[in-house]
């Protein structure tokens, strides 16, 4: 979980398979052909909550790359894990906002900076909230600013 540009997606791409990461922003995409267009969120989130459903029902891992700044999205990938007896991690990505800012600006494809700020607040308010959910988690993982590059991924 982490605003945009806090390196969700990078950690995604750099260690998992393509079809192991459900990301909202591609679900969007696959709707509408553009994964900017912010209309098709409840729709595109609808197919996002679905393939990973249908992915923890064939005990598959899946990585689900999207904010995630609302308790009411994590809880519903606790409650899919519950329901097929599936482990669930969350990873926080720590980027300060300017890091954030500053990535943003090197892609392709920008996300308005308000957004990322709006997000940023949002991510800041659930601290104390994902602290108290710690417990829900099978394990929880912070990456730091400057750790990101650096973290690597063992799977037994």
């Amino acid at each position: 979980m982490g605003p945009a540009g806090s390196g969700k997606s990078f950690f995604a791409r750099r260690f998992f398979r393509r079809s192991q990461a459900v990301s909202s922003d591609r679900c969007r995409e696959m709707i509408i052909d553009d994964p900017r267009v912010q209309r098709v969120s409840g729709d595109a989130f609808e197919l996002f909550y679905t393939i990973v459903e249908m992915r923890a029902k064939y005990g598959r891992l899946t990585v689900a790359d999207a904010t995630h700044l609302a308790a009411e999205y994590r809880a519903r990938h606790l409650k899919i894990a519950e329901r097929y007896s599936r482990p669930v991690y969350l990873i926080v990505f720590e980027a300060p906002l300017e890091t954030c800012l500053e990535r943003n600006r090197g892609r392709r494809r920008r996300v308005e900076e308000e957004v990322i700020r709006t997000q940023y607040a949002k991510f800041e308010n659930q601290r104390d909230v994902i602290e108290a959910e710690k417990s829900r988690y099978t394990e929880r993982f912070v990456i730091r600013p400057g750790e990101l590059e650096r973290t690597t991924v063992e799977r037994f």
